[in-house]
């Protein structure tokens, strides 16, 4: 068996309060799925970039690893089941 090498790259955009984040796995076969995560600071908070960074981030990487979940879930279900003729 070889080793593989996948990559995940986020990718942090600001707009006000708001910060997001894609999360882009790339696969040694260049498929790629991608997460999204999105994170709002309450308006009376003190402004501090890095925590919506790091929220959006983690929300990207949590739905990012549902999304590859299901991928594999529909892998399983193509290639497990009944041979179709």
């Amino acid at each position: 068996m070889e080793d593989k090498q996948w990559t995940v790259q986020i990718y942090i955009t600001e707009d006000g309060d708001d910060t997001r984040a894609r999360a882009v796995l790339t696969a040694g076969d260049m498929s790629s799925v991608v997460g999204r995560g999105v994170a709002r600071r309450n308006p009376v908070d003190r402004p501090v970039p890095e925590i919506g960074d790091e929220l959006a981030a983690s929300r990207a990487l949590e739905d990012l690893a549902v999304r590859l979940h299901d991928v594999a879930a529909d892998d399983i279900v193509e290639l497990t089941g009944p041979v179709r003729t």
